[in-house]
């Protein structure tokens, strides 16, 4: 499984141009980290399971997608908290818009995936499918 945090990378033909973008691609990175929530990947002989915590967020405002063998996990932590006659020194929550990317491997079977969510983790269930070893053998017609 090859994860794509939904950054695509940026192809300059000009030398000059490509080290000026590089300290803003670092920081747009750096950005998009910020607001990805932690995840696991891992898999046993029958299945992938890709875990991804999410506390604070609502279940109704967390969607899973694939496409085209890439399965995607989506959402938004929503700041809805009033404050009044309160000074914070400093806050270290998140909040916003998020999205995670998983390129799913040919065995995963993309029509028996599984979601569950408990106690702010969502974990999501791949079963892997049984992959042929024969290729396809095509026969060549004469001319």
């Amino acid at each position: 499984m090859v994860e794509n945090s939904g950054r695509t990378p940026m192809h300059l033909s000009d030398n000059w141009w490509g080290t000026v973008a590089d300290p803003l691609r670092q920081i747009a990175a750096k950005i998009a980290d910020f607001f990805a929530p932690a995840v696991e990947a891992s898999h046993t002989k029958d299945a992938y399971e890709i875990c991804v915590e999410l506390p604070g967020v609502p279940e109704d405002n967390i969607a899973i997608n694939i496409t085209h063998s890439m399965l995607t996990v989506s959402g938004e932590k929503r700041f809805e908290r009033q404050e009044e006659g309160r000074d914070f020194f400093f806050s270290e929550f998140s909040y916003g818009k998020f999205q995670r990317s998983f390129r799913l491997p040919e065995d995963a079977d993309e029509d028996r995936v599984k979601a569950t969510f408990k106690d702010g983790v969502l974990s999501i269930a791949i079963p892997k499918k049984a992959l042929g070893k024969a290729g396809k053998k095509i026969a060549i017609t004469k001319s």
